[in-house]
């Protein structure tokens, strides 16, 4: 019965899970193309799905550790080898594993390219703000005096 209730679980899951990686790719299209309007939109659907898949990932981790064995894919392995939907268990297993891996692995990438942006962002800030000026030489070739910040109002 175990068996049967964790493959339905993982079936279950893939569905979310899939929706997931869809929305990291639109995520990242988004980042790209800097809309935050429809960030704020993938974010709070991106938002909902995670927490769906860990409150599910901690039940299909209770199953197996209230008949005894350890919620890991050795667990799962181990289930397998006593059930009937062995096979089909350990399928569904391996490709919710591997999808979460790619909802992991392009979650990194948004993440990275979002730092990036900040970088630029707070680069373009000083700039427009007057702190970053390069030192210029004047006509006489020496140094030119460092401009006073200006509002950005007259950037």
């Amino acid at each position: 019965m175990h068996d049967t209730t964790l493959l339905q679980m993982m079936t279950d899951d893939m569905v979310p899970a899939r929706r997931l990686l869809e929305l990291l790719q639109a995520e990242s299209v988004v980042l790209h193309g800097r809309d935050m309007l429809e960030m704020e939109h993938v974010l709070a659907q991106k938002h909902a799905l995670v927490i769906l898949l860990e409150q599910h990932g901690r039940k299909r981790s209770q199953v197996l550790s209230s008949i005894g064995l350890p919620a890991n894919r050795e667990g799962l392995r181990l289930l397998a080898h006593q059930s009937d939907v062995g096979d089909q268990l350990l399928a569904a297993g391996d490709e919710l594993s591997a999808l979460i891996a790619e909802c992991q692995s392009l979650n990194e990438q948004n993440g990275s390219l979002i730092q990036l942006q900040q970088v630029n962002t707070a680069h373009q800030l000083r700039i427009l703000n007057g702190g970053d000026t390069p030192t210029l030489y004047d006509a006489r070739g020496s140094t030119a005096g460092r401009a006073k910040p200006r509002p950005l109002s007259q950037a």
